[in-house]
Protein backbone atom coordinates (compact mmCIF):
# COMPACT_ATOMS: atom_id res chain seq x y z
CA UNK A 1 0.00 0.00 0.00
CA UNK A 2 2.96 1.99 0.74
CA UNK A 3 4.28 2.05 -1.98
CA UNK A 4 1.22 2.34 -4.11
CA UNK A 5 0.89 5.91 -1.91
CA UNK A 6 4.36 6.56 -3.43
CA UNK A 7 3.21 5.80 -6.88
CA UNK A 8 0.60 8.28 -6.75
CA UNK A 9 2.41 10.89 -5.79
CA UNK A 10 4.62 11.06 -8.73
CA UNK A 11 4.50 13.68 -11.62
CA UNK A 12 2.27 11.94 -14.62
CA UNK A 13 4.85 11.96 -17.21
CA UNK A 14 7.39 9.81 -14.53
CA UNK A 15 4.33 7.36 -14.36
CA UNK A 16 4.71 7.16 -17.94
CA UNK A 17 7.79 6.71 -18.26
CA UNK A 18 8.32 4.10 -15.91
CA UNK A 19 4.97 2.32 -17.33
CA UNK A 20 7.10 1.93 -20.69
CA UNK A 21 9.54 0.05 -18.39
CA UNK A 22 7.30 -1.77 -17.25
CA UNK A 23 5.52 -2.92 -19.89
CA UNK A 24 8.35 -4.57 -21.44
CA UNK A 25 9.26 -6.10 -18.66
CA UNK A 26 5.97 -7.98 -18.48
CA UNK A 27 6.47 -8.51 -22.75
CA UNK A 28 9.76 -9.90 -22.38
CA UNK A 29 8.78 -11.80 -18.83
CA UNK A 30 5.44 -13.66 -20.25
CA UNK A 31 5.06 -15.89 -22.99
CA UNK A 32 1.78 -16.47 -22.47
CA UNK A 33 1.08 -12.34 -22.10
CA UNK A 34 3.18 -12.07 -25.17
CA UNK A 35 1.78 -14.46 -27.21
CA UNK A 36 -1.70 -13.31 -26.35
CA UNK A 37 -0.92 -9.46 -27.18
CA UNK A 38 0.83 -10.25 -30.48
CA UNK A 39 -1.95 -13.06 -31.45
CA UNK A 40 -4.56 -10.50 -30.66
CA UNK A 41 -3.07 -7.61 -32.89
CA UNK A 42 -2.64 -9.76 -35.72
CA UNK A 43 -5.94 -11.23 -36.27
CA UNK A 44 -7.20 -7.07 -35.74
CA UNK A 45 -5.18 -6.32 -39.13
CA UNK A 46 -1.77 -5.08 -36.86
CA UNK A 47 1.21 -6.37 -38.19
CA UNK A 48 3.64 -4.00 -37.98
CA UNK A 49 6.09 -3.55 -35.06
CA UNK A 50 5.65 -0.25 -34.74
CA UNK A 51 1.90 -0.67 -33.15
CA UNK A 52 3.23 -3.72 -30.76
CA UNK A 53 5.71 -1.73 -29.59
CA UNK A 54 3.66 0.98 -28.98
CA UNK A 55 0.83 -1.02 -27.52
CA UNK A 56 3.16 -2.53 -25.15
CA UNK A 57 4.64 0.65 -23.63
CA UNK A 58 0.66 1.60 -23.57
CA UNK A 59 0.16 -1.36 -21.45
CA UNK A 60 2.78 -0.34 -18.49
CA UNK A 61 0.99 3.37 -18.95
CA UNK A 62 -1.81 2.23 -18.21
CA UNK A 63 -0.98 0.05 -14.86
CA UNK A 64 0.96 2.60 -13.33
CA UNK A 65 -1.30 5.95 -13.71
CA UNK A 66 -4.03 4.45 -11.91
CA UNK A 67 -2.60 5.25 -8.30
CA UNK A 68 -2.62 8.60 -9.18
CA UNK A 69 -5.63 8.50 -10.77
CA UNK A 70 -7.25 6.76 -7.86
CA UNK A 71 -5.74 8.12 -4.80
CA UNK A 72 -5.01 12.18 -6.06
CA UNK A 73 -7.73 14.40 -5.48
CA UNK A 74 -10.38 14.81 -8.45
CA UNK A 75 -9.61 18.69 -8.95
CA UNK A 76 -5.62 17.65 -9.61
CA UNK A 77 -6.58 14.64 -11.68
CA UNK A 78 -9.03 16.32 -13.94
CA UNK A 79 -6.36 19.23 -15.00
CA UNK A 80 -4.49 16.21 -16.74
CA UNK A 81 -7.83 16.45 -18.66
CA UNK A 82 -6.46 19.18 -22.02
CA UNK A 83 -9.37 18.73 -24.11
CA UNK A 84 -12.87 16.99 -24.48
CA UNK A 85 -13.52 16.02 -27.91
CA UNK A 86 -17.52 15.52 -28.43
CA UNK A 87 -18.32 17.63 -25.51
CA UNK A 88 -21.37 19.42 -26.89
CA UNK A 89 -22.87 15.69 -27.19
CA UNK A 90 -22.93 15.55 -23.31
CA UNK A 91 -24.38 19.07 -23.34
CA UNK A 92 -27.17 18.07 -25.78
CA UNK A 93 -28.33 14.72 -24.32
CA UNK A 94 -28.25 16.80 -21.05
CA UNK A 95 -30.61 19.99 -22.31
CA UNK A 96 -33.12 17.45 -23.77
CA UNK A 97 -33.14 15.40 -20.32
CA UNK A 98 -31.83 12.14 -21.57
CA UNK A 99 -29.96 9.80 -19.67
CA UNK A 100 -26.47 8.62 -20.80
CA UNK A 101 -25.00 5.02 -21.84
CA UNK A 102 -21.28 5.56 -21.62
CA UNK A 103 -19.45 2.30 -22.68
CA UNK A 104 -15.79 2.42 -22.20
CA UNK A 105 -13.95 -0.25 -23.58
CA UNK A 106 -10.28 -1.08 -22.38
CA UNK A 107 -8.81 1.65 -24.68
CA UNK A 108 -6.17 4.39 -23.25
CA UNK A 109 -7.27 5.58 -20.08
CA UNK A 110 -10.52 4.40 -19.66
CA UNK A 111 -10.05 5.05 -15.58
CA UNK A 112 -10.11 9.01 -16.11
CA UNK A 113 -13.60 9.17 -18.30
CA UNK A 114 -15.82 7.99 -15.39
CA UNK A 115 -14.18 11.31 -13.27
CA UNK A 116 -14.82 13.33 -15.92
CA UNK A 117 -18.65 13.10 -15.94
CA UNK A 118 -19.02 12.89 -12.45
CA UNK A 119 -17.79 16.08 -12.21
CA UNK A 120 -20.74 17.31 -14.59
CA UNK A 121 -23.40 14.98 -13.16
CA UNK A 122 -24.38 11.57 -11.23
CA UNK A 123 -22.64 8.67 -13.00
CA UNK A 124 -23.17 4.82 -11.59
CA UNK A 125 -20.50 2.47 -13.27
CA UNK A 126 -20.72 -1.59 -13.39
CA UNK A 127 -17.90 -2.63 -11.72
CA UNK A 128 -16.68 -5.76 -11.16
CA UNK A 129 -15.01 -6.76 -7.53
CA UNK A 130 -11.38 -8.09 -7.48
CA UNK A 131 -10.80 -11.44 -5.09
CA UNK A 132 -8.41 -9.87 -3.32
CA UNK A 133 -9.89 -7.56 -0.79
CA UNK A 134 -7.15 -5.20 -0.57
CA UNK A 135 -7.31 -4.21 -3.71
CA UNK A 136 -10.87 -4.21 -3.79
CA UNK A 137 -10.76 -1.55 -0.82
CA UNK A 138 -8.73 0.41 -2.94
CA UNK A 139 -10.44 0.32 -5.98
CA UNK A 140 -13.66 1.01 -4.55
CA UNK A 141 -12.27 3.99 -2.39
CA UNK A 142 -10.47 5.02 -5.31
CA UNK A 143 -12.94 5.18 -8.56
CA UNK A 144 -15.88 6.33 -6.40
CA UNK A 145 -16.65 9.42 -4.78
CA UNK A 146 -19.06 12.80 -5.24
CA UNK A 147 -21.70 11.87 -7.95
CA UNK A 148 -19.63 8.32 -8.77
CA UNK A 149 -21.08 5.33 -7.54
CA UNK A 150 -20.30 1.95 -7.84
CA UNK A 151 -22.74 -1.21 -9.49
CA UNK A 152 -21.83 -4.48 -9.38
CA UNK A 153 -22.84 -7.04 -12.03
CA UNK A 154 -25.67 -8.71 -10.91
CA UNK A 155 -29.13 -8.47 -10.13
CA UNK A 156 -29.00 -5.41 -7.64
CA UNK A 157 -26.10 -3.89 -9.49
CA UNK A 158 -28.39 -3.81 -13.01
CA UNK A 159 -31.26 -2.48 -11.05
CA UNK A 160 -29.00 0.39 -10.20
CA UNK A 161 -28.13 1.40 -13.52
CA UNK A 162 -31.61 1.05 -14.91
CA UNK A 163 -32.40 3.29 -12.16
CA UNK A 164 -30.01 6.13 -12.83
CA UNK A 165 -31.24 5.79 -16.36
CA UNK A 166 -34.39 6.27 -14.95
CA UNK A 167 -33.57 9.54 -13.26
CA UNK A 168 -31.92 10.57 -16.31
CA UNK A 169 -28.56 10.48 -15.01
CA UNK A 170 -25.16 8.64 -16.47
CA UNK A 171 -24.11 5.15 -16.27
CA UNK A 172 -20.86 3.38 -17.40
CA UNK A 173 -19.71 0.34 -18.83
CA UNK A 174 -16.54 -1.76 -19.58
CA UNK A 175 -18.23 -3.49 -22.76
CA UNK A 176 -15.69 -5.34 -23.63
CA UNK A 177 -14.94 -7.05 -20.16
CA UNK A 178 -15.90 -11.05 -20.92
CA UNK A 179 -18.80 -11.72 -18.65
CA UNK A 180 -19.25 -14.34 -16.68
CA UNK A 181 -21.39 -17.36 -17.79
CA UNK A 182 -24.87 -16.97 -18.48
CA UNK A 183 -24.59 -12.68 -19.36
CA UNK A 184 -23.16 -12.91 -22.83
CA UNK A 185 -23.42 -13.99 -26.10
CA UNK A 186 -20.42 -15.41 -29.17
CA UNK A 187 -20.08 -12.13 -31.15
CA UNK A 188 -17.23 -11.20 -33.66
CA UNK A 189 -14.91 -9.40 -32.21
CA UNK A 190 -12.17 -7.94 -34.90
CA UNK A 191 -13.13 -10.94 -36.63
CA UNK A 192 -12.82 -13.66 -33.67
CA UNK A 193 -15.65 -14.99 -31.91
CA UNK A 194 -15.64 -13.00 -28.04
CA UNK A 195 -18.04 -14.07 -25.45
CA UNK A 196 -19.73 -10.60 -25.27
CA UNK A 197 -22.18 -8.73 -22.46
CA UNK A 198 -25.62 -8.83 -23.27
CA UNK A 199 -26.27 -5.89 -20.26
CA UNK A 200 -24.85 -3.27 -23.37
CA UNK A 201 -26.75 -3.44 -25.64
CA UNK A 202 -29.89 -3.91 -23.26
CA UNK A 203 -28.55 -0.75 -21.75
CA UNK A 204 -28.08 0.93 -25.25
CA UNK A 205 -32.01 0.07 -26.24
CA UNK A 206 -33.76 2.16 -22.94
CA UNK A 207 -36.12 4.70 -24.28
CA UNK A 208 -34.65 8.30 -23.07
CA UNK A 209 -31.37 7.94 -22.96
CA UNK A 210 -28.61 8.24 -25.51
CA UNK A 211 -25.27 5.79 -25.96
CA UNK A 212 -22.03 7.37 -26.18
CA UNK A 213 -18.55 5.85 -26.82
CA UNK A 214 -15.60 6.97 -24.33
CA UNK A 215 -12.06 7.07 -24.74
CA UNK A 216 -9.11 8.97 -22.56
CA UNK A 217 -6.76 9.12 -24.89
CA UNK A 218 -3.22 9.33 -23.41
CA UNK A 219 -0.66 12.42 -25.13
CA UNK A 220 2.94 11.83 -25.73
CA UNK A 221 5.77 12.25 -22.96
CA UNK A 222 3.24 12.51 -19.89
CA UNK A 223 1.14 16.09 -21.22
CA UNK A 224 -2.11 14.48 -20.15
CA UNK A 225 -5.24 13.59 -21.72
CA UNK A 226 -7.95 14.28 -24.28
CA UNK A 227 -10.91 12.53 -23.72
CA UNK A 228 -12.74 11.67 -26.97
CA UNK A 229 -16.71 11.28 -27.27
CA UNK A 230 -18.44 9.22 -29.94
CA UNK A 231 -22.27 8.46 -30.92
CA UNK A 232 -22.92 5.15 -31.26
CA UNK A 233 -23.37 4.27 -35.10
CA UNK A 234 -26.86 2.96 -35.93
CA UNK A 235 -27.65 -0.91 -36.28
CA UNK A 236 -27.18 -2.73 -39.90
CA UNK A 237 -29.62 -4.86 -40.89
CA UNK A 238 -30.24 -7.60 -39.15
CA UNK A 239 -27.28 -7.14 -36.69
CA UNK A 240 -27.84 -8.11 -32.81
CA UNK A 241 -27.44 -5.14 -29.97
CA UNK A 242 -24.18 -7.06 -28.94
CA UNK A 243 -22.39 -7.02 -32.56
CA UNK A 244 -23.48 -3.18 -32.80
CA UNK A 245 -21.94 -2.62 -29.94
CA UNK A 246 -18.59 -4.66 -30.94
CA UNK A 247 -18.62 -2.82 -34.49
CA UNK A 248 -18.89 0.31 -32.29
CA UNK A 249 -15.61 -0.62 -30.45
CA UNK A 250 -13.62 -1.84 -33.38
CA UNK A 251 -14.59 1.17 -35.01
CA UNK A 252 -13.45 3.43 -31.69
CA UNK A 253 -10.00 0.90 -31.38
CA UNK A 254 -8.79 2.12 -35.12
CA UNK A 255 -8.73 5.36 -34.03
CA UNK A 256 -5.71 4.61 -32.42
CA UNK A 257 -4.72 1.20 -31.82
CA UNK A 258 -1.60 1.84 -30.18
CA UNK A 259 -3.47 2.11 -26.88
CA UNK A 260 -5.65 -0.51 -27.16
CA UNK A 261 -5.46 -2.99 -24.24
CA UNK A 262 -4.37 -5.79 -26.95
CA UNK A 263 -3.50 -8.18 -24.19
CA UNK A 264 -6.02 -8.51 -22.29
CA UNK A 265 -7.79 -12.64 -22.72
CA UNK A 266 -10.84 -11.12 -24.40
CA UNK A 267 -11.19 -13.90 -26.20
CA UNK A 268 -11.17 -16.98 -23.69
CA UNK A 269 -14.35 -18.76 -22.85
CA UNK A 270 -15.98 -18.20 -19.08
CA UNK A 271 -16.14 -21.48 -16.97
CA UNK A 272 -19.98 -22.94 -17.62
CA UNK A 273 -19.86 -21.09 -21.09
CA UNK A 274 -20.97 -23.12 -24.11
CA UNK A 275 -18.43 -23.07 -27.22
CA UNK A 276 -18.34 -20.66 -29.80
CA UNK A 277 -19.74 -23.37 -32.24
CA UNK A 278 -22.86 -23.49 -29.69
CA UNK A 279 -23.64 -19.96 -28.87
CA UNK A 280 -23.33 -18.76 -32.37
Amino acid sequence: MLLIRLLAALPLPQLHAAGTLLGWAVYALSPTYRRQLRQNLSHAGYHDAATRRAAIASAGKGLLELPAIWLRPRAEVLRWVKRIDGEARIEAARAEGLGIVFLTPHHGCFEITAKVAAERFPITALYRPPKLRFVRALIEAGRAGPNLRLATPDYAGVRELLGALKRKEAVGVLPDQVPSEGEGEWVEFFGRPAYTMTLAGRLVRRPGSVTLLAFGERLPRGEGYVVHLRPLPDALPGESDARRVNRALEELVRECPQQYLWGYNRYKRPRGAPPPEAGA
